[in-house]
């Protein structure tokens, strides 16, 4: 964390200040598109951002790339120390861990509620046990923690120019928007940790099922079935980005030229997976880098007017 960013966010307690560096240094380790993408906040906003990042990362791991030898019952009593701890340590509003430190001084200065996290734990949990969700209203339960509520906890540090109420289900839709564009682009490798996010019902109405998605990903082609079912999550995922869209003028406007662009290039990744005819076992959907490049440009070149013109106030 640069002193620019902490002093731009108020914040100037010595240790406070070091947890708040070691969890930009995670974010620039791990989220490498995420943490570029800090850049186009103002600097006041961006430890608050690193805080939340590191903290959903450290779990994510926890779950997704376990020490060798970890059983599930092991993980989930993890997990659930974890929990326990943190739920205590935010209600004192204090904590000896660096990451759990900056996260509950961002949740204290933003008013972010406790249950938002909470979702996050139990669906960390859920994939410890859950290896396929047989319909949409059994995925949107796991997406709610593990993605809405994400949107949810980032909306008061971007800020809004209307009550919160009003812009949060724009921001939750983002959220579900990403991780179901997440889930199609990574289908072959979520099947490699045992694990399949796309509802098994709408799959079985065109004839797909956990086999046949083993079969694509082994050859690493994808059948005319397959193709199909493909197209209509695709067009499933659009109509979340369609809803999630009106959120993004309700944005502070220093925030706004961020989530447009992280707008346009996760949808760019559905334009990527149309384009290999929905292919997806064939290798990772990503938007060229020239295409990234030139958003991430005309992007900053907004940011910085906008920031001009609208400072963003410290929490």
């Amino acid at each position: 964390m640069t002193s620019r960013e902490l002093d731009a966010a108020g914040i100037t307690e010595p240790g406070l200040r070091q947890a708040y560096r070691r969890c930009r240094e995670v974010n620039s380790r791990h989220g490498r598109t995420y943490f570029l993408a800090t850049r186009l906040l103002s600097p006041a906003q961006r430890p608050a951002v690193h805080a939340l990042y590191a903290f959903a990362r450290r779990l994510d791991d926890l779950v997704d790339e376990p020490a060798p030898g970890a059983t599930p019952e092991g993980l989930a009593a993890t997990l659930h120390e974890v929990e326990r701890h943190f739920r205590t340590e935010l209600a004192a509003g204090h904590s000896d861990d660096p990451l759990r430190t900056a996260v509950i001084d961002t949740a204290a200065r933003y008013d972010i509620p406790e249950p938002h996290f909470s979702a996050f734990f139990t669906s960390m949990r859920m994939d410890l046990t859950v290896t396929a969700y047989p319909t949409r209203a059994a995925l949107e339960g796991y997406v709610h923690g593990s993605a809405e509520v994400i949107g949810l906890q980032m909306l008061p540090v971007l800020g809004t120019v209307v009550p919160r109420a009003e812009a949060a289900p724009h921001a939750a839709a983002l959220g579900k928007a990403f991780q179901l564009t997440n889930f199609l682009r990574d289908v072959a490798e979520d099947l490699g940790r045992g694990r399949v996010y796309l509802p098994a019902d709408e799959l079985a109405a065109h004839g797909v099922d956990r086999d046949r998605l083993a079969w694509c990903a082994r050859t690493r082609r994808a059948d005319r079935a397959v193709r199909r079912a493909l197209a209509e999550q695709v067009a499933r995922t659009r109509r979340i980005y369609a809803e999630a869209r009106p959120g993004i003028p309700m944005l502070h406007p220093a925030s706004r030229p961020c989530l447009r662009t992280a707008f346009t290039l996760y949808g760019g990744i559905l334009d990527r997976i149309e384009a290999a005819d929905h292919n997806v076992f064939a290798g990772r959907a990503r938007v060229p880098r020239h295409r990234r490049l030139l958003a991430a440009g005309d992007a900053l070149v907004r940011a910085r007017w906008a920031r001009r013109r609208h400072p963003v106030a410290v929490a």
